[in-house]
C-alpha cells in the first residue's frame, strides 16, 4: 500500500536546494541513457500485442517479483512513508506488515491460479468471464480512470520535489519525466517497463541505504534515536500498537480494529489483489508457478523496505525536533530531502536524486502500462473496434500509451489541488479498489453469485465509499479525527455495501450456468487448463506455500520488538 501521509505536499520547505554538481548530473544522465537503452533492447522481443502488453508471458519469477515490488515503491511512497515515520514513529510498519504482506501472500496462493489459468489479459477481463459484460465494462472504465489519476499523482509529486531540490520548474520536470516514461514504454512495451523497474529497484536501494546508515550514525545509532524520540514524544512513538485501544486518542486517528479491518483487510486486499498495475507483473510470468511466486518473492523485500523509509523520517525528527510543527520551517515531507542536503556528499547525492526520479518513474510507468492494456483489450477491442488483426491492436496500444501519458500530465494538476496527495491516493483506493475486491472475492468463493450482482456490487461499493467520504466525513455528520481514519472507514463501508448488494441482487437474479464457472470459482477446475510444473519448479524452495507462509511468519516476528 501507499503511505497515508504526505501532508501539505504542494510545497517543500524553502532552502532545501541540493548542492549538486557536474558529477551528480552525470550520474543522472547515465541513468536516463540506460533506461532508454533497455527500452530499445526490449523492442526486439515485441512482435505481437501479447508481447507488448504482457511480455509474451515469458519472464522469470525473480524478474517479475522485483518489478512487482518496484512498481509499488514510488517516490510518493518513499517521501510519504518517511513523513509518516517523522510524524507517527514506528506505527508506519502497519502499512507493510499488516497492510501489504498478508494480501500479497493471498494473491500468490489463492488468486493467481484463477487469473493465470483463465488466460485473462487483465483484471477486468476476469470479471467478464465470471459475471457479464456490464460488470466488465464498468470495472474497465473505473480502472482506466483511476490509473490515469494515480499516474498523475506520481508526476505531480515528482515535479514539486525536483523543483525544490534541483531548481527545475515544475512543468519541466513533468514533461521530462513523462517523455522518458512514454519513450521506453512505447518502444519496448511491458518488458521495457519491467526490466527498468528491476533496475529502478536497485537504484532506489542505493539511494536509501546511505541515508539510513549515515543518518543513524549522526544520531547515535538506533538506541540513541529511540531514546531521543521517546523523550520527545513518549513511549508510544516507538511502539507499533501503543495508544491504539478503542477510544484512545492517538495521532494516527485510528484504533487497532480499524487498522486491522480497514487497512489490513479491506484496503490492503483491495489494492494488492485487484490493482492491475501490480497483477500485470505476475501475469507476465512464464508459467503458473512463476506467476504465483511473483508476489511471494516480492513480499520478502517488502517486509524490510519499511526500515529504509521509516528510519530517515525518524532521524529527521531527532535532528529537527520541531519538524512539522509551528516552530520549524520544515514539514514532515521534508525529512528525506533535508537528510540528502545535510548528510550526502556529491556523487552519493547524485545517486540519491537518481533514486528518487527512478522511484517516481516506476510508479508512473506501472500505472501507464496497466492503463494501456485495459483500455486496448477491455474497452477498445471489446466494444469499439472488434475483430481487428493483432497488428492493429499493437499499433493502437502504442498510441493509447501516448494519450495516457498526456492525460497523466493533465491529472497531475488535479493532484495539485489536494494538500495531502497521499491521503488523496488512499481515497482513490477506497473508491475504486475496494469495491472491485468485494466483487472478486464473492465471485471467486460463491458459485451462486449471479451475473448481474457484479455490476451492482461495484456501483454500490463505489457509491457508498464516496458518500461516506464526501458527505458523512467532510460534512461532519460523524466525527472522524483524520483523513486517514476516514479512508479506513470509507473502505469498510464500501466493502460492506458492495457485499450486501451482491447478496440481495443474487437472490432475485439468475446465476451463471455452473458449466461456465469451471476454473473461475474456488473448488472448480477447468479441463485442459492445468499445467505440469516446469523443470525445477517442484524444488522445495520454490514451493509457493513455503514462500507465502514464510513471509507471514517473518512479518509477524518483525512485530515482536515493537509490540512488547
Amino acid at each position: 500500500m501507499q503511505s497515508p501521509t504526505l501532508s501539505a505536499s504542494t510545497t517543500l520547505a524553502e532552502g532545501l536546494r541540493l548542492p549538486t554538481n557536474g558529477l551528480d548530473y552525470a550520474i543522472l544522465a547515465i541513468y536516463f541513457v540506460v533506461v532508454l537503452g533497455i527500452g530499445f533492447m526490449a523492442r526486439r522481443s515485441v512482435k505481437t500485442s501479447l508481447d507488448f502488453f504482457l511480455s509474451g508471458r515469458s519472464l522469470p519469477a525473480w524478474v517479475t517479483g522485483l518489478a512487482f515490488v518496484a512498481a509499488n515503491l514510488g517516490a510518493t511512497e518513499i517521501l510519504g512513508m518517511a513523513a509518516t515515520g517523522a510524524q507517527y514513529g514506528v506505527a508506519v510498519v502497519h502499512w507493510y506488515w499488516i497492510g501489504a504482506i498478508p494480501a500479497m501472500v493471498f494473491l500468490g496462493l489463492v488468486m493467481m491460479p484463477f487469473y493465470y489459468r483463465s488466460k485473462v489479459r487483465s483484471v477486468p477481463e476476469f470479471l467478464l468471464q465470471r459475471f457479464d459484460k456490464s460488470a466488465h465494462l464498468l470495472s474497465s472504465i473505473l480502472f482506466a480512470f483511476a490509473a490515469i489519476l494515480i499516474a498523475g499523482v506520481n508526476l505531480y509529486a515528482l515535479s514539486i520535489v525536483v523543483e525544490a531540490l534541483l531548481g527545475w520548474p515544475q512543468w519541466v520536470a513533468i514533461v521530462v519525466a513523462g517523455a522518458f516514461v512514454l519513450a521506453y514504454i512505447t518502444i519496448g512495451g511491458l518488458s521495457s517497463a519491467i526490466y527498468n523497474e528491476v533496475l529502478q529497484f536497485f537504484v532506489i536501494l542505493a539511494a536509501l541505504i546511505p541515508i539510513c546508515i549515515i543518518g543513524l550514525k549522526r544520531v547515535g545509532g538506533w538506541g540513541g534515536m529511540s531514546d531521543a524520540l521517546t523523550a520527545q514524544h513518549g513511549d508510544n512513538f516507538m511502539s507499533a500498537w501503543g495508544g491504539t485501544g478503542i477510544g484512545d486518542a492517538n495521532p494516527l486517528g485510528a484504533n487497532w480494529l480499524t487498522i486491522i479491518l480497514g487497512l489490513g483487510f479491506v484496503l490492503s486486499f483491495g489494492y494488492w489483489t485487484t490493482n492491475f498495475a501490480e497483477v500485470q507483473r505476475a501475469l507476465s510470468a512464464k508459467n503458473l508457478s512463476a506467476a504465483q511466486r511473483t508476489p511471494l518473492i516480492a513480499a520478502f523485500p517488502k517486509i524490510f523496505i519499511v526500515f529504509l523509509v521509516m528510519i530517515p523520517g525518524m532521524v529527521a525528527a531527532v535532528l529537527v525536533p520541531k519538524i512539522g510543527g509551528p516552530g520549524s520551517d520544515l514539514t514532515y515531507n521534508d525529512a528525506i530531502p533535508y537528510l540528502m542536503q545535510e548528510l550526502l556528499p556529491n556523487g552519493v547525492l547524485g545517486i540519491a536524486v537518481t533514486g528518487l526520479l527512478a522511484a517516481f518513474m516506476a510508479g508512473m510507468a506501472a500505472n501507464v502500462s496497466s492503463f494501456n492494456t485495459v483500455f486496448t483489450y477491455d474497452i477498445w477491442a471489446k466494444y469499439v473496434k472488434t475483430d481487428k488483426p493483432d497488428g492493429y491492436y499493437l499499433k493502437f496500444g502504442r498510441l493509447i500509451t501516448a494519450i495516457g501519458v498526456v492525460a497523466s500530465v493533465g491529472t497531475a494538476f488535479i493532484a495539485s489541488s489536494f494538500s495531502n496527495i497521499m491521503g488523496y491516493l488512499q481515497t482513490l483506493f477506497s473508491f475504486f479498489n475496494v469495491p472491485m475486491f468485494v466483487v472478486f472475492i464473492i465471485g471467486m468463493f460463491w458459485k451462486r453469485a449471479s451475473m448481474k450482482s457484479g455490476v451492482w456490487g461495484l456501483l454500490a461499493g463505489t457509491t457508498a465509499a464516496m458518500v461516506n467520504y464526501f458527505y458523512i466525513y467532510k460534512q461532519g455528520v460523524i466525527d472522524i479525527p483524520t483523513d486517514q481514519g476516514a479512508n479506513f472507514v470509507s473502505a469498510i463501508v464500501g466493502f460492506v455495501a458492495g457485499a450486501v448488494v451482491m447478496v440481495v441482487v443474487t437472490l432475485f437474479t439468475a446465476p451463471k450456468p455452473e458449466a461456465e464457472l469451471a476454473g473461475l470459482v474456488y473448488g472448480t477446475t477447468a479441463p485442459g487448463l492445468e499445467e505440469p510444473p516446469a523443470e525445477g519448479d517442484d524444488a522445495w524452495y520454490r514451493k509457493p506455500a513455503l514462500l507465502g507462509w514464510g513471509a507471514i511468519v517473518v512479518a509477524a516476528l518483525c512485530y515482536l520488538p515493537y509490540s512488547l
